[in-house]
């Protein structure tokens, strides 16, 4: 029988739990419990994992000390990483052989991270290549432990890391899956292992370049992975579990008021996800778009509520405008403007050239219709380099006063309303405008799509939580 045909047997569902839903003992042991009772109407179930929570932050810093020549500060986090996991294990397993198997697991990946410090301390920099490999260790560890727990729960289950299965380019940190030779190896890797009754418990964040060298997806990328696993194996459903109960209307921690959306959009999620919203991985809407693939958020430890589905299209009750705001901190408003500028080609080409070569990503840009000036937002910490970048771009036209400055604020916030119904709604940016012009807060800068979707406005920092209250007062 071959692959395709194997597939039709039944759905498959993808399931991602985040680090806070492998954060402790009793979290793993509800995440375990959750994939235990799941099987009764998906018996053929793949679960994606992220490292336990904090850990790989823990793991960068550690490999950030090697490059300050600090080995010790280095060693010292690869005996809490030991301590972390050994314990955690001892919580969850009552069999000593697979308790034992996981402390040997555990204290090679921890070896091989205090190697991989060593490494960085001598050269006195770490490469992407190296932080990838030390990134990826987290994963490593927490699926081989998942695993174990679920096997005595009686579920039959195997660890497998994505290397195996998601194909990628060589730009470590923020690599880009090869789909065809992704798709392949998923179909002929897990297929198989779902049709035996086995549940595959495989790495997030991972994997691997032509060369077998161990990549990630950019930091929070496994959500991306659960969604390029799915497409690759032509999942029914994914469900990302996380530790909200689903799509907020704003965050909760700035709005006491904030609610679950209950079903959204994909471009409405895409614009929430792009501008702020953490509750799912950016790029993780593209490949269950593309396949037609459902995708519902809901929370591990309210695992009873329904959390928000992802639907192809606004429904026809989303009306009225606004569904949710969110908002993107740490940025900076860049801003190069000069009379010179008016009718003179190519002066937006040169500036994001100059950007691109810094490395760096512009979330947001508004032009004046004058042409006399545009602005960008980029993340704060890069504004000084960007700054200068764009000054050597322009060096002639600043000499010349064509172009009289180059700017950039301090600390600014990127607001954004979002809401497929704004596009049939009438006066909502007035209403937006007028609800921040009442509460005295300044808008620097103004963009939305042509999507319609989202509009975006530049505040200063002290200025965001009235703003986001403010504009949340608007959501329906």
């Amino acid at each position: 029988m071959s692959i395709e045909e194997e597939m039709v047997k039944s759905p498959i569902l993808v399931m991602k739990f985040g680090g806070t839903s492998v954060g402790s003992v009793d979290a793993i042991q509800q995440s375990c419990e959750i994939v235990s009772s799941t099987l009764k109407d998906w018996p053929r179930t793949v679960v994606v994992l992220s490292a336990l929570s904090g850990v790989t932050n823990q793991l960068l810093e550690g490999a950030a000390r090697a490059t300050e020549g600090d080995v010790t500060a280095a060693m010292a986090a690869s005996e809490q990483l030991r301590s972390k996991h050994h314990t955690t294990a001892e919580g969850l397993l009552e069999d000593m052989s697979g308790l034992a198997e996981f402390k040997q697991h555990c204290d090679r990946l921890i070896d091989e991270f205090s190697n991989l410090c060593g490494a960085i301390a001598i050269l006195g920099e770490a490469t992407p290549r190296a932080l990838d490999a030390v990134a990826s260790l987290g994963e490593r560890l927490s699926i081989r432990l998942f695993r174990l727990v679920l096997k005595e729960r009686g579920v039959p289950a195997q660890d497998i890391e994505s290397t195996r299965l998601i194909l990628t380019d060589s730009n470590f940190q923020s690599a880009h899956p090869d789909w065809d030779a992704t798709r392949r190896q998923s179909q002929q890797l897990l297929v198989p292992l779902l049709n035996q009754g086995v549940v595959p418990v495989v790495t997030g964040f991972l994997g691997a370049n032509s060369d077998g060298v161990t990549t990630t997806l950019g930091r929070g990328g496994s959500d991306y992975s659960a969604a390029i696993l799915a497409a690759a194996i032509r999942a029914a459903e994914v469900w990302i579990w996380t530790d909200v109960d689903g799509v907020m209307t704003a965050d909760p921690r700035i709005v006491q008021g904030a609610r679950t959306i209950p079903s959204i959009s994909y471009l409405e999620l895409a614009e929430l996800a792009y501008f702020g919203a953490k509750v799912l991985h950016p790029k993780t809407v593209r490949p269950v778009l593309d396949a037609g693939i459902q995708l519902s958020i809901r929370n591990t430890f309210n695992p009873d509520h329904s959390g928000t589905r992802l639907v192809p299209r606004p429904e026809k009750k989303d009306e009225g405008g606004i569904k949710a705001v969110t908002a993107v901190r740490g940025q900076s408003l860049i801003t190069i403007e000069g009379s010179g500028m008016l009718g003179v080609p190519g002066v937006a080409a040169r500036a994001f050239g100059a950007v691109a070569g810094t490395g760096t990503n512009v979330i947001l840009i508004s032009q004046a219709s004058s042409e006399q000036s545009i602005s960008f937002a980029v993340p704060l910490a890069a504004a000084d380099q960007v700054v200068t970048a764009l000054e050597g771009a322009f060096k002639s036209e600043l000499s010349n006063r064509e172009i009289d400055r180059i700017w950039a604020t301090g600390d600014a916030v990127i607001v954004t309303v979002v809401g497929s119904g704004m596009r049939h709604t009438p006066g909502v940016a007035g209403k937006v405008f007028s609800a921040l012009g009442e509460k005295n807060v300044n808008v620097t800068a103004i963009a939305q799509g042509s999507s319609e979707v989202a509009i975006s406005l530049v505040v200063d920092s002290p200025d965001m939580e009235l703003a986001v209250r403010t504009l949340h007062n608007l959501v329906k």
